[in-house]
Parts: C-alpha cells; structure tokens; sequence
C-alpha cells in the first residue's frame, strides 16, 4: 500500500499556474509528494500529452489527471476531493 499521494501541478510559469502551485503546496499534508512539472520542458509536455493534459495549470494524483480540475479550473474543493491534503 502506498505511504505517500503523488500530486504532480503542470504549469507554464503563468499567474494562475502559480497560483495553482501555491494552493497545492497549501493543502499538502505529510502524505503528500508534490512535483511542480513545467511544461517548457519537453519530457513533461511529453508526459502531459500520454496523460490527456490540454491545458494548464492541471493537476494529477497518483497518476490520474484530476477531472474535477479541468474546465472550471482548479479549485480547494476539488483538489480535496480527489483526496490532496488527506492521508493515505
């Protein structure tokens, strides 16, 4: 059983992404692993390509690209939700 959430934020450097990136690193418990991605990097837009990233700042747990994150943009309540903050 995993001990840690993986929590990954791909960002382009943009206000809102850093504004992401701060959220994230706020509700980030001792269970929680965060990885700032940015996508200038062509490894990591390679990696948001396989993982069905269109737009960024996008946030994926353990893997998954958060779906509660997309579209409306990422919000406290969603990244709860998909379980960030939270122990494993």
């Amino acid at each position: 059983m995993p001990t840690a959430r993986n929590v990954e934020v791909f960002t382009a450097g943009c206000p809102v992404c850093d504004d992401t990136v701060q959220l994230v690193q706020r509700l980030a418990c001792d269970a929680c692993e965060v990885d700032v991605l940015d996508m200038n990097d062509e490894a990591v837009a390679r990696r948001a390509a396989d993982l069905g990233i269109r737009s960024v700042p996008a946030v994926v747990v353990d893997g998954t690209l958060t779906g509660r994150c997309t579209g409306g943009g990422v919000t406290e309540e969603a990244l709860r939700a998909e379980g960030v903050g939270q122990p494993v």
